[in-house]
């Protein structure tokens, strides 16, 4: 396997398990008390700056999907769609390295 596809992976291994420690520390606030899911939607849009980040992950996941799935019509790869969900459940820091390495794999 390529350097290039040992980073790609190694990316989207860090970023899987990088956003979900965040995700189960905001499951232990939910058992401490925390107000629920639409609190959470309410905290996308707290600001200025937090609404730029989540739009700005909300409009680059979009555009990572539509990418996959052009290539994929194009190219046949169709385990590159195992980024879709990973994109959608996880996030672009997982989607789009594991597309890389599933993209940049040796054809024939």
């Amino acid at each position: 396997m390529s350097l290039l596809r040992l980073l790609y992976l190694g990316l989207a291994i860090a970023g899987t398990i990088l956003p979900l420690m965040q995700f189960t520390l905001f499951l232990k606030w939910f058992d401490l008390g925390g107000q629920g899911p639409i609190s959470l939607l309410d905290a996308w849009f707290a600001n200025p700056a937090v609404t730029g980040l989540a739009l700005d992950l909300i409009i680059s996941a979009a555009a990572l999907i539509l990418w996959i799935v052009a290539e994929v019509a194009v190219r046949r790869n169709f385990t590159a769609l195992v980024a879709i969900p990973a994109t959608l459940l996880i996030g672009v820091s997982c989607g789009l390295p594991l597309y890389l390495f599933l993209r940049t794999r040796p054809v024939g």
